[in-house]
């Protein structure tokens, strides 16, 4: 027996006092190189390892590993027992004292010279990771891969495995791999991130997440480069590539983390990431990582069956939110935004949160349509539909236009009414309509909101009430408990004036209008008739608007320059809706003369001709605020004398 295999069974401690053995035979000294020659010596001298039992029954006391050697060698009993979460290594000091730091400190600050156990608390990645430190120490081959890198890396530095005891250990070996394979890699720098998430606060605090994190900007923003120079070469019929290059990293993202995910996307949006590419991989991050969230909640107006919304599906909403680009751009689809919101409404969602995606949507809300508006309500015993986020998305909506309005230096030009914010405006008070009109029947809806959502619009965005008028019939055909003040309320925001032929028709004959409604509807039918008598052609038009321009008064107190500039603008603004409403009453006009002078016509030889029938229906009313009263009986005969052509909507 040689005299290192002599040192290796006399089980010698790593203590700069415990040099006896060697001493007595003539070795005065012991240095880190005879420690390593020990454990190679002895491990290329022929010893055969014994593996553990897998058959590992679970107890109070420490388990023995089952992977790795319970006794190394078959002829030298292990002389100290490493425990790493109740799973105990029975090992020898002198391989593992000449390369480990801290496990050298440890028994060299023992009190006690028999030391025989020693627990690793909080040792990352578990046993898996110490058993491949301890082959190490051992001269025991194994493979480094992007799956255990992290966890080797993490243990090397727990265990102080640096050149200060050994050169090339293991630290060095594994920082090595990470700088030379890792980082030059995007798919692996992926792979190392994912193995990651067990031991994030220390690879963290190792480095290993700040590597990988620049890796995947630096080579995505590669990528992007080449990408963008092999387009120059190519016909336009293969841009399908584009997709194809993109598919592939973004898919194996959305496999992170949020919080990696985040900080992947904030480096690279700094090292100048095309937008299109980071949209188009939060999207993907949203489809995979919230998929299913709140089926059992849409659609269910009883709500009984309680939701459950994890934080991290909510973090997940909130973080994806805050890494959409800031700039104003069209590039994120609109369905997508409202996705999202339904998402944010949902797993509740901070305000901020929905704020931030209302302000987004209100900024393009010309370009939604009306199941994007139709919002699941998130909320116990409230109506189906979420009108209160709808109500703020339209309300920034006319902050945006205001601020728009103020920007403009110069008068509005002639046509300002077809300009494309009036007209977003226009498009928009016709989705609200319609909007309306489908959240009418709610039965949950309280007339509080319905009113709110038709008074937040101004007079301007409407240039026919009919599509209102329609929404308000619903509404109280499904709430046929409402009080008379209660519909007077909602009634009064219908602009008779704005109503159509066909419509004044309808709301004469419904009942479920207020009295004055229908009081005021035959009123501006009477006047329209006579309107339509006395005047036609361009005279109509142009009699009305000198009425109005002469009843709009003058104002009664000298006014700044800057207020009357925004009188003059306003004033330019109703004059033009006039212009745009008139046009619209006087085609419908020249269709009702033509349908009059036939129906005098057809009736001239009974003796009674239409006009005088017409005549007896509405005489009876001086105007909306006439002081005569209609006598009993008479009122509901000349409401059902005047039914012509249907126009049930209900």
């Amino acid at each position: 027996m040689s005299l290192v295999e002599f040192a290796v069974l006399s089980g010698l401690y790593w203590e700069p006092e415990t040099v006896t053995p060697l001493y007595t035979a003539g070795i005065t000294e012991i240095d880190d190189a005879t420690l390593r020659a020990c454990c190679t010596v002895a491990v290329a001298g022929g010893a055969t390892m014994v593996l553990a039992d897998h058959n590992v029954r679970s107890s109070s006391t420490p388990r023995s590993c089952n992977s790795f050697a319970n006794r190394i060698f078959s002829d030298m009993a292990g002389d100290i027992t490493i425990i790493v979460d109740d799973v105990s290594f029975l090992l020898h000091k002198f391989p593992l004292v000449s390369q480990s730091g801290k496990i050298r400190k440890m028994v060299a600050e023992s009190k006690d010279p028999n030391l025989s156990n020693l627990d690793l608390v909080n040792f990352p990645g578990g046993p898996e990771a110490f058993e491949l430190a301890a082959k190490f120490c051992y001269g025991i081959n194994f493979e480094i891969t992007t799956a255990n890198i992290a966890h080797i890396h993490c243990a090397a530095e727990y265990l102080e495995m640096t050149e200060d005891y050994r050169d090339e250990n293991l630290l060095t070996r594994t920082e090595a791999y990470l700088n030379e394979v890792v980082t030059s890699s995007l798919e692996k720098s992926i792979q190392v991130l994912c193995s990651c998430e067990t031991i994030l606060p220390l690879a963290d605090n190792s480095g290993i997440i700040d590597k990988c994190v620049d890796a995947i900007a630096e080579n995505a923003c590669k990528e992007q480069l080449v990408e963008g120079l092999s387009r120059l070469e190519c016909d336009s019929g293969h841009i399908d590539g584009k997709d194809r290059c993109l598919e592939w990293w973004i898919e194996d993202l959305s496999g992170l983390k949020i919080d990696l995910y985040k900080r992947i996307i904030t480096v690279m949006v700094s090292r100048g990431i095309r937008q299109d590419s980071v949209i188009a991989s939060i999207m993907h991050y949203a489809q995979s990582s919230l998929k299913g969230i709140g089926k059992s909640q849409i659609w269910n107006p009883a709500r009984t069956t309680p939701v459950t919304v994890e934080d991290s599906q909510r973090v997940i909403v909130e973080t994806l939110v805050t890494l959409l680009p800031t700039e104003k751009s069209s590039s994120i689809p609109i369905d997508f935004l409202f996705g999202m919101l339904r998402l944010a409404v949902m797993v509740d969602s901070s305000f901020a949160c929905r704020l931030a995606l209302e302000r987004r949507i209100a900024a393009r809300l010309d370009m939604v349509s009306l199941d994007d508006l139709l919002i699941p309500s998130g909320q116990n015993g409230d109506s189906l539909f979420d009108v209160d986020t709808i109500h703020r998305i339209l309300v920034h909506f006319l902050q945006i236009i205001e601020q728009e309005n103020d920007e403009d230096c110069g008068y509005e030009s002639e046509g300002g009414m077809s300009s494309p914010r009036h007209s977003t405006l226009l498009k928009v008070g016709r989705l609200i309509d319609a909007y309306l009109a489908e959240i009418a029947p709610d039965p949950y809806l309280s007339f509080q909101k319905f009113i709110a959502m038709i008074e937040v619009l101004p007079d301007y965005a409407r240039v026919i009430d009919d599509d209102l008028y329609r929404a308000v019939d619903i509404y109280l055909k499904a709430h046929p408990m409402l009080t008379e003040h209660v519909r007077k309320k909602i009634c009064k925001f219908i602009d008779c004036e704005k109503l159509s032929q066909e419509a004044c028709n309808h709301a004469a004959q419904n009942d479920r209008l207020p009295a004055h409604m229908a009081v005021r509807v035959l009123y501006f039918e009477q006047l329209r008739l006579k309107t339509a008598m006395t005047m036609t052609g361009p005279s109509a038009l142009s009699g009305y608007m000198s009425h109005k321009i002469c009843s709009s008064g003058a104002p009664s107190a000298p006014m700044s320059p800057r207020d009357t500039y925004a009188s003059l603008r306003r004033e330019n603004r109703d004059l033009k809706l006039e212009i745009s409403r008139m046009r619209v009453r006087l085609s419908d006009l020249e269709k009702e003369q033509v349908c009059m002078k036939q129906g005098m016509l057809d009736k001239s030889g009974n003796g009674k001709t239409f006009l005088t029938l017409i005549s007896k229906k509405f005489g009876m009313f001086a105007g909306p605020t006439s002081g005569h009263q209609r006598k009993p009986g008479t009122g509901k005969k000349s409401r059902s004398s005047g039914r012509r052509r249907g126009y049930s909507i209900s």
